[in-house]
């Protein structure tokens, strides 16, 4: 039994980079104008969601979103959720419908043609590097002026898998109270347990989000950054061990 779950497990991730792949084979010529100008970044936006919920679908992962929070459509947001799995990005675009580009770490531009687009979408930050770290501020600055929101998993990278949520670094939070705008704080339940890092693991399911009231940043000052950080961790550290 244990053999042919482990077989049956290396077809299951073996069928998620297929699923990676398809849709952007099939939507290349789409996607590839979406990204000439950085007006039309909606457009793409748009084009990323149907990749996220064809992956998700395709894996017989099935979100079930609660929480009564509507984000207004035309307003800015940071988004912050716990960070245990590559279907992390997927599970973010399924659930908002406002435009926002992730803060990402720039290995993931070296993947074959996800990369391509990541490394022209996204703003890539080399967490060994201060001045690539500082970039990201400015980056982000231009992002917010056209009205985009951003995502940042603010564990960085993906913990052990024994830890239930690392320490959040400042980046997220200092982010917010500079450009005023509020935090939107996510748990994801299930990830981990569908599809983490280890490689004979996971499977299909619930993927159960958790979107908490917004954090406003409005009246928020540097000096409040960690406070405002310690916060979001609690609200989403709390929901995870309920």
């Amino acid at each position: 039994m244990n053999f042919i779950r482990k077989v049956f497990l290396l077809l299951y991730r073996i069928w998620f980079y297929i699923l990676v792949i398809i849709p952007i084979l099939l939507l290349f010529p789409l996607l590839l104008l979406s990204i000439l100008k950085e007006s039309w970044y909606p457009f793409f936006f748009k084009l990323a969601r149907v990749w996220a919920k064809f992956i998700l679908l395709g894996m017989g992962m099935y979100p079930k979103v609660t929480g009564d929070v509507h984000y207004k459509k035309d307003k800015s947001y940071m988004f912050v959720a716990n960070h245990t799995s590559m279907i992390d990005i997927m599970l973010m675009l399924y659930v908002s419908k406002n435009p926002f580009v992730f803060v990402g770490k720039k290995e993931l531009a070296k993947l074959p043609l996800f990369g391509f687009f990541y490394k022209r979408t996204c703003i890539l930050v080399d967490r060994e590097n201060p001045k690539s770290r500082r970039e990201v501020f400015a980056s982000a600055e231009a992002k917010l002026r056209q009205g985009l929101s951003v995502c940042i998993f603010p564990e960085g990278g993906v913990p052990d898998e024994s830890i239930v949520l690392d320490t959040f670094k400042d980046g997220a939070f200092r982010l917010a109270i500079e450009h005023k705008i509020p935090i939107a704080p996510m748990t994801f339940h299930d990830n981990k347990k569908r599809f983490s890092y280890t490689f004979f693991s996971g499977g299909p399911g619930v993927l159960r989000v958790t979107l908490h009231p917004v954090i406003p940043t409005i009246n928020m000052q540097q000096d409040q950054k960690r406070s405002l950080k310690e916060i979001t961790r609690s609200i989403i550290l709390n929901d995870l061990m309920t």
